[in-house]
């Protein structure tokens, strides 16, 4: 299984100037690290953080999927997203920023079931909101 966390590079520095967005791509990027640092206590091949420049999909680092939407008449592509390969190769995409904290914190989870440390992230104000 692989999984790949795609967020928006100005949204994770702050720069859009959007603070609550910024604070939850934090979460899912502090959450992704901690997954990854455990990833062989629930049977993770590997895990991908990306962050990517306004829409540029090309940039994923090792699953290629790209999720688009559509905002008044304009095809827009989504530059926050999860992507998951399962031991069927089958591919899920979570594009929801609430949806990618509720996977992630699951994940998170059952690490913490599998091994004796806290393996938890601390979630901001926004993220904790947003799982409620």
């Amino acid at each position: 299984m692989r999984m790949e966390l795609r967020v928006c590079q100005h949204c994770y520095d702050g720069t859009h100037g959007n603070d609550r967005k910024t604070e939850i791509t934090r979460d899912m990027v502090a959450c992704a690290e901690q997954i990854r640092e455990y990833k062989d206590f629930i049977n993770l091949d590997a895990v991908y953080i990306t962050k990517v420049e306004d829409g540029e999909p090309d940039d994923a680092e090792a699953l290629s999927v790209v999720i688009a939407g559509i905002e008044g008449d304009t095809v827009t592509l989504r530059d926050t997203q999860l992507v998951i390969e399962d031991a069927d190769e089958r591919i899920l995409v979570y594009p929801e920023p609430a949806d990618i904290l509720e996977v992630l914190v699951r994940n998170l989870d059952q690490i913490d079931q599998q091994t004796r440390q806290n393996v938890g992230v601390e979630l901001s104000p926004e993220g904790e909101s947003m799982r409620t």
